[in-house]
């Protein structure tokens, strides 16, 4: 596995660039390069955040520009007898979508030819146990595509937002994207940033290229487009998450997965241990960034204001904080932005409505006719819903039950279909509940847009045709890899013998 050694010195390089230029941005990561002395070798693999793409997620995704900036910088950095075996841009997007069809709504296909690189989506490949054995880790292993426990030169290229789950998703937050969906859905609740934080074991990248030409406030797949024009490019996760924090005015320890990677011995976030470089200066960043919208908003101050009346209630008992702040209250957020940007109107059209998370012991201020759901596995409350009495309990199962060697893939579509199901009962009932930790976005979109009479986004005749062609190509690949006998888990073993945490 590609292993950049935390103890090096750690640097990071701040560079204007105002433009979406391939050949621009290429200079300046190999610019960075030089200064770096790196020159990548073997199989070389580069991991951006396509974590949704097309009209809507115009702003949530690493641009094709500046991968393809880094892959030329890359071959421009190769040495003469230690070349790259491969040159791949490996991902796996948002949950239950095809990453092809992502790839593809972000321009990457048409991108990977030119540069001549190969194309990874990480839920088509077997997948590798990376076992781990530090103190506060959540579980003994982790699964991991074997692209990624095979690469030799590791790069990661996030794109700058902000985060309604972790506060912000920099470098180390992007790493959520080397799981498939059956172990990326494990431990993402209320331990999300101590999830992130685990997942540094499984590999290191020497090169962090980080997308703020347009960077994202507020939110991670409908962000708020802000142009700081800058590429900020380093050789430490650590390192590069503390001064972007500082840059948008976040103190980086406040951030779980940053302090814990740093007390872990990841790399620094003290700034005056960080080497700072590059043709524009902190100072002169943090100004591009004034007034930076970061995220955690709790999901009842969320919906002020609205139709819908939130209540966030604790997470169970295993949980380190009063609030999941990376399951469901964070999705439902999220849904209403993409209803939000599809039509104007969605706030207006959707009916009254009362969504409640967690253990909530207060009272629900319940109009005459209103409808209530109940989100999640570990939603609990007891009381009257039309003069009914109603007694929610639990399903939430301790994670030291889940094991990812029986971890399933849960379909979109079947999804989709157990929501229609839920949707036709509320409409003779005046509550549900819905099961899941978390429940999905694209399940809760669903939800919302059929009870607002709102266009599906999902269902958009516009997009339906590509995604089911990937979806069925998807299918089709992981199907005949089966029957040709090709592993889907490899348990704890690649090419070089068994797979190791980086550091112990």
């Amino acid at each position: 596995m590609a292993n950049a050694h935390p103890s090096r010195d750690a640097r990071v390089f701040l560079f204007h660039c105002d433009a979406y230029d391939a050949e621009r941005i290429r200079g300046i990561v190999r610019t960075a390069m030089e200064a770096l002395d790196l020159r990548p070798h073997g199989r070389t693999l580069v991991k951006p955040n396509v974590v949704a793409a097309g009209e809507l997620f115009r702003n949530a995704y690493t641009r094709p520009e500046l991968v393809e900036g880094v892959l030329g910088a890359l071959r421009d950095r190769e040495r003469e007898g230690a070349r790259m075996s491969e040159l791949a841009v490996g991902e796996r997007c948002g949950i239950t979508i095809p990453t092809r069809f992502a790839f593809a709504e972000a321009g990457y296909d048409p991108m990977l030819a030119r540069a001549g690189a190969k194309k990874y989506c990480f839920e088509e490949v077997p997948q590798v146990e990376v076992p781990l054995t530090h103190e506060g880790r959540l579980r003994d292993y982790l699964f991991t595509p074997e692209p990624v426990a095979k690469a030799d030169f590791f790069v990661n290229c996030p794109k700058l937002k902000a985060h309604p789950w972790t506060t912000v998703t920099f470098s180390m937050k992007n790493y959520i994207g080397i799981q498939d969906d059956r172990h990326r859905l494990i431990d993402h609740d209320h331990a999300l940033n101590r999830k992130v934080a685990d997942l540094q074991y499984i590999i290191q990248p020497q090169l962090v290229v980080i997308d703020a030409i347009i960077a994202g406030e507020g939110r991670m797949l409908t962000p708020i487009p802000r142009n700081m024009n800058l590429v900020v490019i380093g050789n430490n996760q650590c390192a590069i998450d503390a001064v972007c924090c500082d840059i948008i005015g976040v103190d980086p320890r406040s951030v779980e997965h940053i302090r814990l990677a740093h007390e872990r011995g990841f790399g620094p976030v003290d700034l005056d241990a960080i080497t700072i470089g590059g043709d524009v200066s902190l100072d002169e960043a943090k100004a591009r960034a004034k007034g930076f919208q970061v995220g955690l908003v709790r999901v009842e101050k969320y919906f002020e204001g609205t139709n819908i009346s939130a209540y966030g209630g604790a997470p169970p008992k295993d949980a380190t904080e009063s609030y999941c702040w990376g399951g469901c209250p964070g999705v439902i957020e999220e849904a209403i932005e993409i209803l939000r940007l599809y039509d104007e109107q969605c706030d207006r059209k959707l009916p009254k409505l009362h969504l409640v998370f967690g253990k909530y012991e207060g009272p629900l201020d319940i109009g005459y006719g209103e409808k209530v759901v109940f989100i999640g596995d570990c939603v609990e409350w007891e009381g009257k819903v039309g003069g009914e009495l109603v007694r929610i309990t639990s399903k939430y199962v301790d994670r030291s039950a889940l094991d990812p060697h029986e971890a399933e893939h849960k379909d979109v579509y079947a999804r989709m279909l157990k929501m229609t199901s839920k949707i036709r009962e509320l409409k003779t009932r005046p509550y549900i509940r819905l099961d899941g930790c978390p429940v999905g976005i694209g399940e809760l979109v669903l939800l919302l847009a059929e009870l607002g009479g709102i266009q599906n986004p999902y269902l958009d005749k516009r997009q339906i045709v590509g995604f089911n062609r990937s979806y069925l190509a998807w299918r089709g690949t992981s199907t005949w890899k089966r029957l040709m006998g090709q592993p889907y888990q490899i348990h704890g073993e690649t090419e070089r013998g068994a797979a190791r945490p980086v550091i112990d």
